[in-house]
Formats: structure tokens, C-alpha cells, sequence
């Protein structure tokens, strides 16, 4: 297994590469550190401007370099650790590119720093990254470095009815099993603005919602070993925020959402309630793109 981690040297930096340390150690893969940066311009001046030119491009690599070196130094011994500079005018799209090449199987990204310690802020290349990734993306919420846990405890995953959600759920229980971890299937009652139950009574919703969540879990211990750790769970609040916040979250819990049903096939697309999510949680998030329809 393969995780690309993409790195600048900042707080959502530090934090992405904590991270992805934690999930190589649960994962047992190995883990690439990357910093895209712009390619050298084309000068068509004269012989100085040309020698300027490329001294910032050199001066600029030599920067990412060291960049690379510090956070790799950071890593333990036991995770398998290699570093990369990419070109790419993009700096989304040099991380889309360079984990197609590698083969990467998630890429893990920090936020944009700023925010509350904790709760997740989006910054233009992450969100980018958000609705365009044909892999997994792994978040790390501000101050995962200094507070996050080495590894991971317990795989939430919020379960919905949409397409898409069968390829979720198979993710989250295929990433159980090869970390060793319990599963936690969570299915989401926000009686005010979530569809498939704004027109529905209340405890309807919440009916439908338990009897959603005990055929996933029936499902999951079909496909499990049979000593295998998984519960369901149902969390009901007025909005999606306040559902997941009635929830118990630890150090070491993630959540796993799905893409919105906007999102083009095996691609990945942040959608309405995997942002209110990703707001209203203090613990990584890992979103899974739509599969093929």
C-alpha cells in the first residue's frame, strides 16, 4: 500500500505528514512525502534576466529539498519513507499526477490552517484536491502534529442509501481488515435538510434509519470474519452537524464519507453532507470517490 503525502512547510504541512504516518503504521504501507512546485519559466530575455531566472528556480528547488529532508527526519525508523519534488503549474493537479504515477492508494492532505485547533478548514488547493481525486483523500484536521494519535483506533463510516455508498462500505470494510481495526457504521438522521427524509414524520426517519443500519451491519458480518469488531449506530440531530456532534469521537477514530452523487464516476467530489462532516468533527477524514455507475 501506497500513501502520497502532500507536503509545504506549514502547519497543514506538518499536520498532513503526522497523518500520514499514522496511517502507515495502521496500514503497514509505505509513505512518499511530495511538494509540488511551479516548473521553471520559459525566459526569452536577455543573458542576466535568463541567469536570474534561473537562479530563483534553484534557489526554489533547494528550499523544497530541505523542506522534504526536515519533515522526513521527523518520520520514526519503522515507516518506509520517500521523498519527491514535482513540477506542475497546478499545484492539485501536479498531486493528482504525481499519485497516478506512483500508484498511490490514498493521498493525504492538512488543511489550510487558521481555524478552531481541531475542526477541519479548506484552503484552495485542498478543496481542489476535494472534488477532483480519482483516489482516496485522507484530511488531517489543524493540529493533527502536536495532538493527533500515532495510529488508529476505530473506522467510522457514514452510510447512506445514494449511489455510491456500496463502494464506500466496501472500502471501509477492506480497510478494516487490513489494519486490524474496529468498524463503526454510522447512519445519519438530520430531520430538517437531509434528504431521502424531509418529507417524513420524525420517527419515521429514525425507524428507517435503524432498519438502514441494521442491514448494513447484517451485511458486514456476512462479508467479515466472524470474530470481527463492527457495530451501527444511529445519530439523530435537527441538522447533520448536530447528529454527528451527539456522537462519541476518540483519539485515534477517523471517519470514512462517500462523494456526492455529482461526482463523475471513480472520481471524487465533496458533497453537502460530507462537508458539514468534515466541519463539524475534530478527527481525520478519509473521503472515497464514486465508483463506476
Amino acid at each position: 500500500m501506497k500513501l502520497l503525502v502532500a507536503y509545504i512547510a506549514t502547519s497543514g504541512g506538518e499536520d498532513a505528514v503526522a497523518l500520514g504516518a499514522c496511517l502507515a503504521r495502521t496500514f503497514d504501507a509505505e509513505l512518499e512525502i511530495c511538494i509540488v512546485i511551479p516548473p521553471e519559466p520559459a525566459s526569452a530575455g536577455d543573458a542576466a534576466e535568463r541567469a536570474t531566472v534561473e537562479r530563483l528556480s534553484d534557489a526554489l528547488d533547494s528550499a523544497a529539498r530541505r523542506w522534504l529532508d526536515e519533515a522526513a527526519a521527523k518520520l520514526p525508523d519503522d515507516i518506509e519513507t520517500t521523498t519527491t519534488i514535482a513540477e506542475h503549474a497546478n499545484p492539485a493537479e501536479g498531486l493528482i499526477v504525481e499519485a497516478d504515477k506512483t500508484g498511490a492508494d490514498i493521498l493525504v492532505i492538512g488543511g489550510a490552517g487558521g481555524g478552531i485547533s481541531g475542526r477541519h478548514t479548506l484552503g484552495t488547493v485542498v478543496n481542489d484536491i476535494l472534488h477532483a481525486s480519482p483516489i482516496p483523500v485522507a484530511l488531517a484536521p489543524p493540529g493533527f502534529a502536536h495532538l493527533g494519535a500515532d495510529e488508529v483506533r476505530e473506522i467510522s463510516v457514514a452510510i447512506g442509501d445514494r449511489p455510491g455508498t456500496p463502494l464506500l462500505f466496501e472500502t471501509a470494510l477492506r480497510s478494516g481488515v487490513r489494519a486490524h481495526r474496529p468498524i463503526r457504521l454510522i447512519s445519519l438522521v438530520a430531520v430538517d435538510d437531509v434528504q431521502p427524509w424531509r418529507a417524513e414524520p420524525e420517527d419515521r426517519a429514525v425507524e428507517n434509519a435503524r432498519i438502514h443500519a441494521q442491514r448494513c451491519l447484517d451485511t458486514a458480518r456476512a462479508e467479515l470474519p466472524s470474530d470481527f469488531p463492527v457495530s451501527s449506530t444511529v445519530a439523530q440531530g435537527t441538522t447533520i452537524e448536530e447528529a454527528v456532534g451527539s456522537l462519541e469521537w476518540h483519539d485515534g477514530d477517523v471517519v470514512m464519507v462517500g462523494s456526492s452523487r455529482l461526482a463523475a464516476p471513480n472520481k471524487l467530489f465533496l458533497g453537502t453532507t460530507a462537508a458539514k462532516i468534515l466541519r463539524a468533527v475534530a478527527v481525520p477524514m478519509i473521503v472515497v470517490p464514486k465508483g463506476s455507475d
